[in-house]
């Protein structure tokens, strides 16, 4: 059994289809179909069962998944100590984190990266789902929140100041009376957010006019006069049309952390890339300045 048709069957075991697990490995539906048949032949039994929710293994299949799951964490472990034991500084460095960190702290990093060793090309992957380290959805990892996953090597990187923004007329307007303003929160599944509580904990009569969980989104929904939010420092700070109003107490400021598998822990891109952030994100204003 080759290593591709078992990625192939776990792709299509874990996207419930052939067209989700094409799209997750970026390759045709019907090579999809051909190597599940292959496999299906060699086995001389069906491996899934086509129900109205999609494809379910079979008793076979399910046989099967355990045996997957070990090659496929034999492969994986391969890929990360030689991508780990790399000596020379170039090549593809996957990075995760939220869309406003990426743009707006991380950005000045990456390309300080790449004018010093200008063979290594990072490739960002931005947005909020969290990206599973050990399956090398990402070579690192930056967070609001703490690696649960074992085997991560992590570290608490900074402290992320946070600030109360809106528009001049918004401003202008909470002045004359803070209940006519509208709150621009996180959205319903992120409400526990503690910005989330220090908000409606500020404006108890105010009502929510707009969610999401993207920041960025946020900020220009608040340059449009649509109400206020609460926002990480460097992004509202930097959007133009944007004023931070201030406040007898700040927002609570969240830490920052930086996670990687162990088996990269001598990756030399990796290393220097981080050498990089931690001289330059310690320049980062605190919530008192």
């Amino acid at each position: 059994m080759e290593w591709n048709d078992v990625r192939i069957f776990l792709a299509v075991t874990r996207n419930g289809s052939f067209g989700g697990a094409a799209r997750a490995l970026g390759v045709s539906h019907p090579t999809i179909g051909r190597r599940i048949k292959a496999l299906e032949d060699e086995a001389e039994q069906a491996l899934f069962r086509r129900t109205r929710d999609g494809l379910v293994l079979t008793d076979a299949g399910d046989a099967l998944l355990g045996l997957a799951e070990s090659m496929e964490n034999s492969a994986l472990g391969m890929e990360r100590r030689l991508a780990g034991n790399h000596e020379r500084l170039e090549g593809i460095l996957r990075i995760s984190s939220a869309e406003w960190f990426a743009g707006y702290v991380l950005a000045p990093v990456l390309a300080e990266l790449t004018r010093r060793h200008p063979a290594v090309v990072p490739e960002l992957i931005a947005g909020y789902r969290l990206t599973d380290l050990s399956r090398r959805e990402a070579d690192v990892a930056f967070r609001i929140v703490p690696f649960s996953e074992p085997d991560i090597v992590q570290r608490r990187l900074m402290s992320m100041p946070y600030g109360l923004y809106g528009s001049a007329k918004t401003i202008r307007a909470m002045k004359d009376d803070p209940a006519s303003v509208g709150l621009i929160l996180m959205n319903t599944s992120q409400s526990h957010f503690p910005d989330v509580a220090w908000l409606l904990d500020q404006f108890p009569n105010s009502p929510r006019v707009f969610t999401s969980t993207s920041r960025g989104v946020q900020a220009q929904m608040c340059v449009n006069g649509m109400g206020v939010a609460v926002l990480p420092r460097p992004l509202g700070d930097a959007v133009a049309g944007l004023q931070r109003i201030d406040t007898q107490e700040p927002p609570p400021s969240r830490d920052i952390w930086v996670g990687y598998h162990q088996d990269l822990r001598h990756m030399d891109r990796l290393r220097a890339m981080l050498d990089i952030a931690d001289t330059m994100l310690s320049h980062v204003p605190s919530a008192d300045h």
